[in-house]
């Protein structure tokens, strides 16, 4: 009898409980966190759909008695951005003229110098690995003087071939050290087994290594996405007065000093220029994460 009692008794750990202290200080820090850093958003969300009548009664947290959508279009079609008022659409096109060649060429060259680096060591390839990562440390702004003369005796200062080279340069080596522990995580064997079947440099790396790497394409792509479209150093000085990105063109919008201070368009204006990287992340978000779990430093 009482063997079999004893045989009835729950085995294994005693299940959590959901509200243990931990998991409510866990909570309630992630809740106060995500309070924080949504309350600029909505305070932007709301001023950009009233009027300015309203906005001067000072309710910045109030809804919109009255929705408006003049000020998105005013800030997209017709909002002064310095010398010109044709709105920040301008600024759209010039920012995906230089996103989407500056993303596609770093990666591809990273993607490929990564790959090299972990696979195919040649003489002096950690000589130049530590080149690379030390590079990634140098201050843009001790290079600006020498790239301005660079780009200006190859006929590319002031436009948008400039800036999408110096982008390019730029992302390869962070984007270098990504790929290369990625692909160093990733099995020897498969690596091996392909060479002895007799595959070469490019069938390797088209054929096995790049279907299996998607979730550090992911990780680069967002990485560039949002520094490439949220800067505004090299735009100013290197994309030239009708060349400027949207990040410059926001900033002429916001901290332009004459007319009246129209705060629902610079609050539209940001929000439109805030979109792109925002979408990218909610979109890929769980890929950014298991992408920079795998590319993680490894010994």
């Amino acid at each position: 009898m009482s063997s079999s009692l004893s045989s009835a008794e729950p085995r294994g750990s005693r299940p959590k409980r959901f509200l243990s202290p931990a998991s409510i200080m866990i909570y309630s820090a992630l809740l106060v966190a995500a309070i924080y850093y949504l309350i600029p958003l909505y305070v932007m969300i709301m001023t950009s759909l009233k009027g300015m009548p309203e906005i001067r009664l000072g309710n910045i947290f109030s809804p919109p008695v009255e929705v408006t959508f003049q000020p998105w279009a005013t800030a997209w079609n017709s909002a002064c951005t310095g010398l010109y008022c044709e709105g920040i659409k301008v600024g759209f096109f010039n920012s995906m003229k230089i996103l989407v060649p500056s993303v596609i060429l770093s990666i591809i060259i990273a993607s490929v110098n990564g790959y090299a680096l972990s696979n195919w060591r040649f003489k002096g390839s950690e000589l130049f690995f530590t080149a690379l990562i030390f590079g990634a440390f140098i201050p843009y702004q001790v290079m600006l003087y020498p790239l301005v003369i660079i780009t200006r005796q190859l006929g590319i200062f002031g436009t948008l071939t400039g800036v999408v080279v110096i982008h390019t340069i730029f992302g390869m080596p962070i984007l270098t050290l990504l790929f290369r522990n990625y692909f160093v995580s990733l099995p020897p064997e498969l690596f091996k087994a392909a060479r002895v079947d007799g595959a070469g440099f490019w069938r390797i790396f088209l054929q096995i290594m790049l279907p299996m790497s998607l979730p550090i394409f992911v990780v680069a792509v967002i990485l560039q996405v949002t520094g490439i479209w949220n800067d505004f150093l090299f735009g100013v000085i290197f994309a030239g007065t009708k060349n400027f990105p949207m990040t410059v063109q926001l900033n002429n919008i916001v901290n332009s000093t004459q007319g009246v201070k129209e705060y629902n368009v610079n609050m539209a204006a940001t929000i439109l220029t805030g979109a792109v990287p925002l979408l990218v992340y909610f979109f890929s978000g769980k890929y950014f994460v298991r992408g920079i779990a795998a590319g993680a430093v490894k010994g």
